[in-house]
């Protein structure tokens, strides 16, 4: 058993989607509260920092920073995408709390490779996996784990940088990201068809994007069987220096905007596996990030999962 450092902050609360939203403030209070419940001598817990700008421009132009913050509201909330996914919104914390939730990948990067941390989760929303280069999508403005992965590239030299996704819903905006970058390998296992569209097997980049699309209604054991031999053998060919995570827990069988079938010890199971491919080729280093999750009980019990898989050795 090791270290996990876990980045969040306030400001990542004080975000608003207003009433009956599925992506809300209580998803996080739930997964603090869960971490905390944990009572590990093992778990440090950071203030995830402000990003710069110039950082975040490593993914994303300014232009698409400048039309968000320019979009929020002095007070109540403000839609951002068209119709018929306008169910994600701005509200007057929106931007300390996308600078904090990138920033706690930057932070993590910097703790993986000049303080030698191996376990890195970063407990924050809004989540990022949707937003792509130039477009706001599915609750997500920043793709926290692309700007970290390519912070890790330019600032530290790093080559190739794996990036796992097992939310429910397949990561476009990763995937449009690094569709072309053979430096970088993708891979998503995710219900298919469902929202937001993208994520079959044909969808291949350059030869690193591993996508593994699963009905409705996977079990628990077809759904690990699909990850080792789809996403795990082919992160293992990759042979990456760092592993970034895209945590999405709403693959849950409680979780009401999905329909597949997983017990919250599966994500132990599912966590414990990509360690053991981080040791192999990566010296065991690990950058979670929350992404989605709406059950708050499946989501307490399954971040305790993730935790117990991320601190073994």
């Amino acid at each position: 058993m090791g270290k996990i450092i876990v980045y969040s902050h306030s400001d990542c609360l004080a975000k608003d989607n207003g009433p009956n939203h599925p992506e809300r403030k209580e998803r996080l209070e739930t997964v603090l509260e869960s971490v905390k419940e944990l009572d590990s001598p093992d778990i440090v817990i950071k203030e995830a920092p402000l990003v710069a700008h110039e950082t975040i421009n490593l993914v994303h132009p300014q232009s698409h920073l400048n039309n968000i913050f320019s979009m929020i509201p002095s007070t109540g909330l403000v839609g951002v995408e068209k119709e018929p996914y306008a169910d994600t919104f701005l509200c007057e914390h929106s931007k300390e709390a996308i600078l904090r939730s990138c920033g706690a990948g930057i932070a993590a990067a910097d703790d993986l490779i000049n303080s030698n941390e191996k376990r890195i989760f970063c407990a924050v929303r809004p989540p990022g996996h949707h937003a792509e280069t130039i477009r706001v999508n599915g609750f997500c403005f920043v793709n926290n784990v692309a700007v970290s992965a390519r912070y890790l590239q330019n600032q530290y030299q790093l080559g190739k940088v794996a990036i796992i996704d097992f939310d429910v819903h397949h990561g476009n905006g990763t995937q449009e990201i690094f569709y072309r970058d053979n430096s970088v390998a993708y891979g998503s296992i995710h219900e298919y068809p469902l929202f937001p569209g993208t994520g079959s097997e044909k969808e291949a980049g350059v030869g690193n994007i591993f996508n593994a699309p699963i009905q409705s209604g996977t079990s628990s054991q077809e759904f690990l069987n699909r990850f080792e031999g789809k996403i795990l053998e082919n992160i293992d060919k990759f042979k990456p220096e760092v592993i970034l995570l895209s945590a999405g827990f709403d693959a849950h069988k409680r979780d009401p905007l999905a329909n597949i079938n997983l017990e919250s010890e599966d994500y132990y199971t599912l966590t414990k596996s990509i360690v053991e491919v981080a040791n192999l080729h990566c010296g065991g280093r690990i950058i979670s990030f929350l992404e989605g999750g709406y059950d708050l009980l499946a989501l307490s019990e399954c971040t305790k999962a993730h935790i117990k898989g991320l601190n073994e050795n």
